[in-house]
């Protein structure tokens, strides 16, 4: 069937509810509104309010009430408008949700999944479009996802709503719109693993191919500059990481062993980023199989401006990407 990224994540929504009657929604106009970015329209009048909650503009409150209800026996899907405000709600996340299972000496899961929008390139400033996923990924006690197609935006949620943990669901603004074919019968998903959505041909014979990694909304631009590159005679995998948290460096790792180079895309910062912890990873596990240090594409280390030629300056492109991939295989960049 065609869909939307949009909508696969509603339809995702809609059957965890009608599996599960623990399920609920809160969050800031997730009813009437129908959600900021629309996931939820038309919930509210399939479900009603007592499953589909309105919740004041206090994301520390109500984050607070999801873990107090998932202690309770429920399964809240929690949606936070954009990852920016995820920060008023750090305390409820990081000292509560992701240590109550240590600190009760394994009593006591939280199994609360938290949905949140994230990234950048739609103009709205910097308090609305910073990549903070990898500051997530850091914190032990959390599993961190990013769907970045139509299957994964469909099927994470039951999945992650099976996990007796807190799991984070961070969503790329710019894919909501992003329309395509979706299995009529598309349902739940692995979690575990980080997909190969291309697989490069000549596996390193012939010294032009190599890995491409990323996750989340740089996927499309990584796919388009795959093509591009392919014309070029450089041959890439492309990975798709799937989940933040556990990384799954297996499929990292196996990849660059067959390709002998690596270009990590990554939206967030440099700095301390989730791409500086794959390129750890590769060094640590695949070092003698590297042909050329690791290339990283990740956004320029300011605030996201508002401007939108600075925005598209500050933030990966597929310019950048086919760039790193020429340095890594030692073409003209």
């Amino acid at each position: 069937m065609k869909t939307t990224y949009r909508e696969a994540m509603r339809a995702g929504l809609r059957d965890a509810m009608q599996r599960d009657e623990r399920v609920f929604l809160m969050g800031e106009d997730v009813g009437r509104y129908g959600g900021s970015f629309a996931v939820s329209l038309g919930l509210l009048e399939e479900f009603g309010p007592e499953r589909i909650r309105d919740t004041p503009l206090s994301e520390s409150g109500f984050v607070g009430a999801g873990i107090g209800a998932a202690l309770g026996g429920m399964r809240p899907v929690v949606e936070i408008m954009t990852v920016n405000f995820s920060l008023l709600a750090l305390d409820q996340i990081i000292n509560n949700a992701a240590t109550l299972l240590h600190m009760s000496g394994g009593q006591f899961n939280v199994p609360i999944v938290i949905r949140m929008t994230t990234g950048a390139g739609r103009q709205l400033g910097a308090q609305h479009s910073h990549s903070l996923e990898g500051w997530y990924a850091h914190i032990p006690g959390l599993r961190i996802l990013a769907p970045a197609t139509l299957a994964d935006a469909r099927g994470m949620l039951w999945t992650a709503l099976q996990d007796p943990d807190p799991v984070l669901i961070f969503e790329h603004g710019s894919l909501y719109n992003m329309a395509g074919e979706l299995d009529d019968d598309a349902g739940a998903v692995d979690i575990d693993k980080a997909a190969v959505l291309r697989r490069a041909d000549g596996h390193g014979d012939s010294g032009d191919t190599l890995t491409l990694i990323t996750y989340g909304g740089t996927l499309p631009m990584v796919l388009d500059a795959a093509e591009q590159l392919a014309g070029e005679g450089i041959d890439a995998d492309v990975i798709d990481l799937r989940t933040l948290r556990p990384l799954d460096a297996h499929t990292v790792v196996d990849s660059v062993a067959r390709t002998h180079r690596a270009v990590v895309v990554d939206e967030g910062w440099r700095s301390g980023s989730i791409s500086a912890e794959i390129s750890a990873r590769i060094c640590e596990q695949a070092f003698f199989d590297l042909d050329a240090p690791v290339e990283r594409v990740c956004s320029l280390e300011v605030p996201v401006p508002y401007a939108k030629h600075l925005e598209e300056a500050a933030l990966p492109s597929v310019k950048r990407v086919v760039a790193a991939a020429r340095r890594a295989v030692g073409a003209n960049a």
